[in-house]
């Protein structure tokens, strides 16, 4: 994906988060029990956690993952000969 479609699709969701449609409203109960504005945050939040999703398989930096393997601790090779 590129830079800019991430961009939109962020600032979609971020536009989405300003729920001011609901504010004054708490009919229609959906299944009898949930407010509109609290079924509306629960889609909201599912659709936050899928962005957040795409951003760490296609935005995620590479060189992050690129490590070296570090020499164990003093401690961590005392253990060793223990066992």
């Amino acid at each position: 994906m590129g830079t800019l479609a991430l961009l939109a699709l962020v600032a979609g969701v971020y536009a989405l988060h300003q729920d001011v449609w609901n504010w004054q409203r708490i009919e229609p109960l959906l299944f009898g029990f949930i407010p509109v504005g609290l079924a509306y945050h629960l889609a909201y939040s599912i659709v936050a956690a899928l962005m957040m999703a795409v951003l760490v398989k296609f935005a995620w930096p590479a060189h992050l993952e690129k490590y070296e393997p570090k020499e164990p601790y003093a401690s961590d090779r005392d253990r060793e000969g223990e066992s």
